[in-house]
């Protein structure tokens, strides 16, 4: 019979089959065999714990270049990495567990009932583990990019994607963090997905009497002297179709009021969207005030009397007087209708039997 522990001629050791942390858990207690057995045990886990802590971090950085280069993508990197330190941090802590003196098969078993007691509670954990693989994989966005999320409206820079969550840097100097299975049921919008340049559009209605191609000409201007706008240069290519890249205004439609223009035009950075729209919005508002010739248009009305439109009833009012009704002032003045035979005119003058008027 052979001693757990023990060697013999011809045969391997009993100790540590199947088990790769039994030679690092041999290695420590060979240095602390001058201590007793229960500190020995106390100092050899913290000893694992830190090597393991430090290690981890160590092992991340030796490898974080040659993974970096070969992914090429920030995301998976990181993703990648964290993977790496927690393979470390686990073998540290079956080192751990092996010197507590558990067993692996013991492990295993609490692991499961744990687990199917805990599963319910941590389904929605899983759920987001797994949304987050096909957040990866499917790469509707990467750190770094600037990205809106359509039902809140909240714009922000993407800052960490893992397994579980993203991380967003919002433009109001906040964190927003979704899990990853929320987010991939939401609508996001994301303005860095090739090019950082954004186009924005003014619309704006003039009326017909003004000078139609003065006013495009002065909207065109207006926004093409903004620093972030995009003056001109070569077109800019989207996919198969190519825009221009100089402020365009266009003759959208013409409308009850006046003519509506629109203008467009690309924003070099998206995070300067609303400044830029508003630098716009103000340079041209000044440039239409100037010009002689072109109108902003309004809503207004024309109303027209003729024969078909019935009669009106006008009353006249002395100007120091009060409202019609008579409660200040002499009130309003006698009204009169020539369509009215038993009405006399305001000169007519009635005389009595006597002479006397």
């Amino acid at each position: 019979m052979v001693a757990a522990g023990t060697t013999t001629p011809g045969n391997e050791t009993a100790e540590g089959i199947g088990d790769p942390t039994a030679p690092v858990r041999r290695g420590l207690r060979d240095l602390l065999d001058f201590l007793p057995p229960e500190i020995q045990t106390a100092v050899t886990v913290l000893v694992v714990i830190v090597l393991g802590w430090y290690g981890s971090k160590l092992v991340v950085r030796l490898a974080g270049r040659t993974v970096a280069r070969r992914l090429q993508r920030p995301s998976v990197t990181r993703t990648v990495l964290r993977a790496i330190r927690m393979t470390v941090l686990v073998f540290a802590g079956f080192v751990v567990i092996g010197l507590l003196g558990l067993q692996p098969g013991d492990i295993f078993l609490s692991v499961t009932v744990f687990s199917a007691v805990l599963g319910i509670i941590l389904a929605p954990v899983a759920g987001s583990i797994i949304n987050g693989l096909f957040v990866l994989a499917d790469q509707p966005y990467e750190i770094g990019d600037m990205i809106e999320i359509v039902d809140t409206g909240q714009r922000g820079f993407v800052e960490d994607i893992t397994i579980r969550y993203t991380k967003i840097f919002t433009l109001d100097n906040t964190f927003i963090v979704i899990p990853n299975s929320s987010i991939r049921e939401r609508d996001v919008v994301n303005y860095s997905a090739e090019d950082e340049r954004t186009r924005l559009s003014l619309e704006l209605l003039v009326t017909y009497e003004g000078d139609l191609a003065k006013a495009r000409r002065i909207m065109e201007r207006a926004a093409r002297e903004v620093d972030d706008v995009i003056s001109g240069g070569p077109d800019i290519r989207i996919g198969s179709a190519r825009y221009v890249a100089g402020p365009t205004a266009y003759i959208d439609e013409y409308g009850d009021h006046g003519v509506l223009l629109t203008l467009r035009y690309w924003v070099k950075q998206p995070y300067k969207m609303m400044v830029v729209r508003s630098a716009v919005n103000e340079r041209v508002w000044s440039a239409l005030e100037a010009a002689d010739d072109v109108e902003v248009a309004y809503p207004h009305q024309h109303l027209v009397f003729d024969e078909t439109s019935g009669t009106a009833a006008v009353a006249l009012q002395d100007r120091d007087s009060g409202p019609p009704g008579g409660r200040s002032g002499p009130g309003p003045a006698t009204e009169t209708s020539n369509d009215d035979p038993g009405a006399g005119s305001p000169t007519e003058s009635n005389t009595g039997p006597d002479g006397t008027t």
